[in-house]
């Protein structure tokens, strides 16, 4: 080797080396690149130069010297393999932006990216040793270039885990401040105006849906506009959220508006609202990080004001059923608080309501030492509606027993009374009966109820005389009364429909009949035992099903 050449190969060694030296000091890309190129320039004497990397398998232009704006302009979209060979459009690229040399930059057996070189300065081609020198540059440079790739997609990483933190603060704040309003209003408008705040939009909606009924909260768009475009489709069905591009596929008229994003609020995967929110200022795109934190906001805002409405729907229900537990002692005051000790009868009753208060009814009042009025009733309907026109009955019937008025003309100002004081269809089934302890005797009226049953030697005597049910009209045909003798052991059976009526899990009801075979049965036992007897069939036959009328009966037996 001559002199020159050792002289020169050792000019060599150390620009390489202090080119490594320099391009090992930074980990910024652009620095790297840029000092890659210059170095390139400069030993080649070439008049420009540029440096293609590769991304997802996309070749994208990161560095560039010499190179008109349109050359950069018109860099082409490349979908690129592992070993960066050059296609046709690159090859066109470099023939019409004067490039002549090109070599790609490698790494672990991994293709970076492409460094392409224009004509030197002489117009001299470049030689062999042009090329493994520039290999060698390359080489050198390829380790710091594949270094900074990694960090700054670390710091592209870090940057969106930063940005993550960042709105996963801003959600646990949310959550603590929709926690603290207790105004749905107030929900809302936090909700609007962290997302507005967030990605600076001016054209926005909220609407929540109750049923087929929509609510829109803080609109910032036409509303009317906005409601015609949305009916042509099944907008309350939205299950996830749609970007910009399907906004405009599936909305266009929407996307006219200038709606960009349309992000569901749900709850359990239910659909209860929407937002709406139009371009950003900046023009810039939603980023699907972006439409999730919106779902997450939105999320939160609608499972507080779901919140808020099932606590006040509890608290309303929570004060319905203190009423509820309030008028049922009312009402069961209205009932006999004890049965009156009778000479020649033994009586005993129950009343069970289907519900908290109920319309059936039955009275024992003692007129004298000798007369009592016994009555039951049963109101249409059940709860409180049949509870209330149950305490008119009461109140009226505590006022006309004592007028010692006959019982049939009795009745028949009873009936007149109710009728005033009912509507919507509402009437009352009604037996009552004047009961003389000395004598034994019984005058009563039926108006409309179940047939009570008197049980006399082994058969039984339905007590019908009477007339029309209460409430329906006024009266116009008196009513009918009947004077029973009552004798030793007669049994007298008084019921609402609510026994014989009663469902057991077939769907079969207890019936008459079988109410007759119990009380032929236990005939011969006291009224408690009877009662009892009565009231246990009735339990085991519906028993697994859930009560579905009021059950009253008043049992009497003559000693």
């Amino acid at each position: 080797m001559s002199d020159n050449e050792s002289l020169k190969v050792r000019r060599n060694l150390t620009a390489l080396v202090e080119f490594s030296r320099v391009i090992n000091s930074s980990l910024d890309l652009n620095f790297i690149l840029n000092n890659v190129l210059l170095t390139c320039l400069g030993k080649f004497l070439a008049t420009k130069g540029i440096i293609a990397l590769k991304k997802n398998n996309k070749l994208l232009l990161r560095a560039q010297k010499g190179i008109t704006e349109k050359g950069i302009k018109d860099f082409p979209e490349i979908i690129i393999d592992e070993s960066c060979i050059i296609n046709d459009k690159l090859t066109e690229y470099f023939i019409y932006n004067n490039l002549v040399a090109a070599e790609k930059i490698s790494s672990s057996n991994e293709c970076l990216g492409i460094v392409s070189l224009g004509e030197k300065l002489n117009k001299q081609p470049y030689s062999k040793d042009d090329l493994e020198f520039l290999k060698t540059i390359l080489n050198i440079a390829s380790s710091a270039i594949q270094n900074s790739l990694i960090v700054e997609e670390l710091k592209i990483v870090n940057r969106e885990l930063d940005s993550r933190i960042q709105r996963l603060s801003s959600l646990f704040e949310l959550s603590k401040e929709f926690g603290l309003y207790s105004e749905s209003t107030r929900v809302t408008r936090l909700l609007m105006f962290s997302l507005i705040g967030q990605f600076m939009v001016q054209k926005y909606a909220l609407l929540r849906f109750d049923g087929t009924d929509i609510e829109i909260i803080e609109p910032k768009i036409p509303v009317d506009e906005l409601l015609s475009n949305l009916r042509k489709y099944d907008y309350q069905k939205i299950e996830s959220s749609l970007n910009k591009t399907q906004v405009a596929l599936l909305y266009p008229e929407l996307f006219e508006m200038g709606i960009d994003v349309i992000v569901p609020m749900q709850i359990r995967g239910k659909t209860k609202g929407i937002i709406i929110l139009g371009r950003r200022l900046n023009n810039a795109d939603y980023t699907d990080s972006d439409i999730e934190f919106i779902f997450s906001v939105g999320s939160l805002a609608i499972i507080s004001l779901e919140n808020r409405r099932l606590f006040r729907e509890a608290l309303e229900k929570q004060k319905l059923e203190e009423e509820l537990d309030l008028a049922r002692e009312i009402q069961r005051n209205l009932l006999p608080q004890t049965i009156p000790v009778h000479k020649n009868f033994e009586i005993a009753a129950i009343n069970i309501t289907s519900q908290q208060v109920g319309g059936d009814y039955y009275d024992i009042i003692k007129l004298d030492n000798e007369n009592y009025c016994i009555a039951i009733a049963d109101v249409s309907g059940k709860g409180v509606p049949a509870s209330l026109l149950m305490a008119n009955l009461q109140a009226f019937l505590q006022v006309i027993c004592r007028q010692n008025i006959p019982i049939a003309d009795a009745t028949g100002l009873l009936n007149n009374l109710i009728s005033e004081n009912t509507a919507d269809g509402k009437f009352i089934t009604f037996f009552w009966g004047m009961l003389n302890d000395e004598k034994r005797t019984l005058t009563y009226v039926n108006a409309g109820h179940n047939p009570p049953l008197l049980i006399r030697d082994g058969s039984i005597i339905k007590l019908e005389a009477g007339g029309i049910i209460l409430g329906v009209m006024k009266t116009l045909m008196p009513y009918n009364s009947e004077l029973i003798q009552l004798q030793k052991d007669d049994v007298l059976v008084l019921f609402t429909d609510g026994i014989s009526e009663a469902m057991n899990k077939k769907g079969e009801e207890f019936s008459d009949s079988f109410l007759e075979s119990i009380c032929l049965k236990s005939a011969g036992y006291s009224a408690d035992i009877i009662l009892n007897e009565i009231k246990c069939e009735v339990k085991r036959f519906a028993e697994g099903t859930t009560q579905s009328d009021d059950i009253t009966l008043v049992v009497l037996k003559a000693k």
